[in-house]
Parts: C-alpha cells; sequence; structure tokens
C-alpha cells in the first residue's frame, strides 16, 4: 500500500535497532495532520475501504498501554494511528482504577466519620448522598479522561480514530466510525506493525434466569444514585471485595457468594483469611464454597437461589453485582484473518517480546490474558518502546508483578506467596507479624491486619510478602523495591527508617529471624 497522499514515504519501523526522529518534514506534517483528524471533527472523511490510508504503526485500543505506545512511536517521527472505540485511556480512567478508588476514599472517609467517637471527637449521625459521591467520581474520571485525549492530540503525526477496528488481513484494519461520522461505509487503515490493546470487558457467568434480572457490573454499579438496601455480590475476587466494602460503608447490607474455599483464591490461606475476618467485622456476610444456581427478579427484588453446605437455599437483594471475572475485548476483532491466535477464552497469544502468532503484531495489556493491571499494561509499553526506539532486548520475563487491592485496609502484594514458594520446593523461611505490633498503626489506631515475608533461606533473600494493613500498599512497594536491588533481608532489619512511621515496622518484622546457616533459621512471630 502506497504513503498517505500530501506525505513524503513515512520511515521504516525498525524492530531490531533505534530509529531516529524524522526530521525537514516542517509544514508536510501540520497539513496532514488537518487532513486526517478524527474523522468526528474533520471537514474531509478518512478514506472509504478502497481507498486504504497507510500508516507505520496502528494501535487498537488508547488504553495504559496503547495509548502511551503511540505517542512514544509519534514523537520519534513515526506516522501512528490509534483507534479508540469510546474514551481514552482506557479501563482504568474510565471504568477501573480511577473512578472505584475515588469512590472508596468517600467510603472511607464516611467509616472514620462513624469511628470519630474513638478518637474523641464527636459527629453525629452519618448519611451518604451517593449522587454526590457519584459526581465527584465522573468529575475526576472527566479529568483524567480530557488529560489522556489532550496528551495524544498534541502529537503531530498521531491520529486518533474513534470507531471499532477488526483485522481484513495482517497489515489491514477496518474501522467503522462512530456515530455520523461513519456515513459511506468502513475505512481502511494499512501498517506493517499493529499493536492490540483492548482490555477485556465483565465476564457474565451461564446461570439460569440472569439474562432476565437487571445485574450490575463493576461498571453499571458505580452509576447508581442511591445505596441499595441489600447488595448481593457474586465473586469473592479483587472487584467483589473492594465493592462489598465500599457499599457496606455506604449504608448497604452486603452479602458476597463465592465458590471458593476462601476469598482471593490465589493468596495464602493465612491472609485471606485475615481479610475475612476483618470483612466480617464490617458486616458483610461471606458465603464461601457457594454456588448461585439460578437467580429470578420480581417486584424490584432479586432471588439468587444457592448450593454450599452452609449456605441458605435461597437470598433476596435489592441489587445484584456480578463480579466473577473478565473476558477479552477479541470477539469482535477478528483476529484469525491476521492470523493471530488466541487462548481458548479468546486471550491473544504472546512471546516474551509481546509478538503474536501473525509476524508485525503485537498485544499488550490485558487482552493477552497475563496479570491485569495497569501498571503491567504500562510495563508492555516500555517492552515494545525499548525494543522498537532504542535497540533494547527487554523482555516480560522474570517480571517481578507487585499489586495492591484497595480494600481497607489494604492488602498489598508482591513475589510469591509461601504456597507458590513451597510448590516449587524451595527451602523458605516465613517471617510474619500482626499489625498490633507496629507502632504508627497503633498511633493511629488502625491495627487490623498482618504483615507476611516469604524468605529464600539459603540466601537470605526476599521471594515474596504481603501487606495486609494500613497503607499496605506504600509499605509492599519498599519491599519490592528491596527485592529489585537483591537486598539480603538482613539489611531491611538493620535499616534506619524515619520514626515513627510504618516503614520502620519492617525493621520489627525481621528481628525474630535467625540469619544463620538454612538449618539453624527461624521466625519469630
Amino acid at each position: 500500500m502506497g504513503p498517505r497522499r500530501g506525505r513524503p514515504p513515512p520511515p521504516h519501523l525498525d524492530l531490531d535497532r533505534p530509529h531516529p526522529i524524522s526530521s525537514g518534514r516542517g509544514d508536510l506534517l501540520l497539513v496532514a495532520r488537518a487532513r486526517l483528524l478524527l474523522a468526528s471533527l474533520s471537514p474531509r472523511p478518512l478514506p472509504k475501504m478502497t481507498d486504504p490510508v497507510s500508516y507505520d504503526l496502528i494501535v487498537i485500543g488508547a488504553g495504559q498501554g496503547g495509548g502511551p505506545l503511540a505517542g512514544a512511536v509519534a514523537e520519534a517521527g513515526h506516522d501512528v494511528a490509534l483507534l479508540e472505540r469510546r474514551h481514552v485511556g482506557g479501563t482504568c480512567v474510565n471504568r477501573g482504577c480511577t473512578p472505584t478508588k475515588t469512590m472508596i476514599a468517600s467510603a472511607r472517609v464516611a467509616h472514620l466519620a462513624r469511628r470519630a467517637g474513638d478518637y474523641g471527637v464527636e459527629t453525629g449521625d452519618v448519611s451518604v448522598d451517593l449522587e454526590t459521591v457519584r459526581q465527584r467520581k465522573r468529575d475526576i474520571v472527566g479529568m483524567f479522561r480530557s488529560g489522556s485525549r489532550s496528551s495524544i492530540e498534541e502529537k503531530d503525526t498521531l491520529d486518533l480514530i474513534e470507531g471499532d477496528g477488526r483485522f481484513v488481513d495482517p497489515n489491514t484494519v477496518e474501522v467503522t466510525l462512530n456515530g455520523d461520522a461513519n456515513d459511506g461505509g468502513p475505512r481502511a487503515l494499512t501498517a506493517d506493525r499493529i499493536v492490540i490493546n483492548t482490555g477485556t470487558r465483565p465476564a457474565i457467568p451461564p446461570i439460569d434466569g440472569l439474562d432476565a434480572v437487571d445485574f450490575l457490573t463493576s461498571t453499571s454499579i458505580m452509576e447508581l444514585g442511591a445505596v441499595p438496601g441489600h447488595l448481593l455480590i457474586l465473586g469473592g475476587g479483587y472487584i467483589g471485595l473492594e465493592f462489598g466494602q465500599m457499599f457496606r460503608r455506604f449504608g448497604a447490607e452486603v452479602t458476597i457468594i463465592d465458590r471458593g474455599e476462601h476469598v482471593l483464591g490465589r493468596e495464602d490461606a493465612d491472609v485471606a483469611g485475615a481479610l475475612e475476618d476483618i470483612l466480617r467485622e464490617d458486616g458483610i456476610r461471606l458465603l464461601n464454597e457457594t454456588s448461585m444456581t439460578a437467580v429470578e427478579e420480581a417486584g424490584g427484588t432479586i432471588t439468587a437461589h444457592l448450593e454450599g453446605d452452609d449456605a441458605p437455599a435461597r437470598i433476596t437483594g435489592d441489587e445484584l453485582l456480578v463480579a466473577a471475572g473478565r473476558r477479552p475485548n477479541t470477539d469482535a476483532l477478528n483476529p484469525g484473518a491476521a492470523g493471530v491466535a488466541t487462548t481458548e477464552q479468546g486471550y491473544v497469544q504472546v512471546d516474551a517480546r509481546l509478538a503474536t502468532t501473525a509476524d508485525g503484531i503485537y498485544a499488550i495489556g490485558d487482552v493477552t490474558g497475563g496479570p491485569a493491571f495497569t501498571h503491567v499494561s504500562y510495563d508492555d509499553y516500555r517492552v515494545l518502546q525499548d525494543h522498537w526506539l532504542h535497540g533494547g532486548d527487554r523482555t516480560t520475563e522474570d517480571r517481578l508483578i507487585a499489586y495492591t487491592l484497595f480494600t481497607d485496609p489494604q492488602l498489598g502484594r508482591v513475589g510469591l506467596t509461601e504456597e507458590q514458594a513451597r510448590s516449587r520446593g524451595l527451602d523458605v523461611t516465613v517471617a510474619q507479624m500482626p499489625m498490633t505490633r507496629v507502632a504508627r498503626a497503633l498511633e493511629v489506631d488502625e491495627t487490623r491486619g498482618l504483615m507476611k515475608a516469604v524468605i529464600d533461606s539459603t540466601t537470605n533473600r526476599l521471594l515474596g510478602a504481603a501487606v495486609l494493613g494500613i497503607e499496605g500498599g506504600e509499605v509492599m512497594s519498599v519491599l519490592q523495591t528491596a527485592m529489585m536491588g537483591d537486598l539480603p533481608v538482613g539489611r531491611l532489619r538493620a535499616a534506619p527508617f524515619a520514626h515513627p512511621t510504618l516503614a520502620e515496622s519492617l525493621n520489627n518484622l525481621f528481628a525474630g529471624l535467625d540469619l544463620g546457616p538454612a538449618a539453624e533459621r527461624r521466625a519469630d512471630g
């Protein structure tokens, strides 16, 4: 395919060496940019399928990996098309991290207001105006979304195209533009390099009657204008637990239904058990090892039919949140036309360099089926940027994964769990300490939770850690940094952390360890 009319031929995007920033294009870039602005804003639409537009790179999805990648490649002088079906910023900005953490902040204020008497402060009755909470969430999402869009639109060689993309062949993407901009039919874009960053959406399990119930997802629940009397939640993962505690603090009765032996099935049982104790203390009902077999709705009441040794046969509620996992957004992408292989669930298969089974096509973020975290998606962008623009050899192998569950207290996790380490046959020592032994936690009267570190007994290096406690994600990040720097735990035990901080508690966490030969090691606490 030829280059776009009015431009010199685009430079080749070389995967094997750094590519210098193109120069000398001057006013041609401005002319072409004006001609190929987002179709809905431009006086001239993108060419139809019979007249393809050629780019150096097409990125499908303006998420937390795709947006920065498109911007970096454009800043290096290449012509880039960035396709987005709805809002730039991806799940994180629009439906995930930003809105949920904004609402969690409101829930925490309500919780602390109810606890004000514990600190000698009188507040009176506490109520929550969910419409105001919702508007605050919308305002912050709008601000973040606007910032993401501005960052994209300021790039001279980057075209933001709003619509749905699907593969026609390994080098061609058919675009159905949003709204009236699609008059005249689909358009065609071509490129030697294409990146898939289409993310995931809530998975809806095949439960009898569910399709006839007006249930909530992790997106629609944030648009409620009133607190439900009783919120049923299907799923005891990250999403279910965060929303469960949030709405309990807003004033709802909450029941969480989960098939696992304990919530957060990938965590060690003692850590998950400690979090369950906290949730129950907050008044949340947990039904573990329980399945929802059918559901129905009548007169504004939802009735769920359950199976489980300790579960009631049925339970009623005002709203039902389905938080039973995610599914990839590849079903409309037509990946097979490009030779892109997917898993049985629809996730795009990639190697350590994020390359798919089709030459020149890559995938990043949640759509690959890897850890579904914003920072992982962003790190995928770094892998491709390093490879394409700097001649580096960075890969996803041995990437240290950290994450934080924003319950209150937070659960910060990095590296291996104890169960994972032992299943690999590693000789490990475990250091564990309740938050009641953390001075700063006592001072602010937030002592729920525990700290746990898994240590390689032969090297004295951390293998992983869990911090369930006040600002657990921040304390975990200190341990993550130690792991990245290959520090022995003895250095943390003796580090002069500022007093009185939460990080200082790491002195005590490791204080009971005998750091002698493996046979003599022990953990105290």
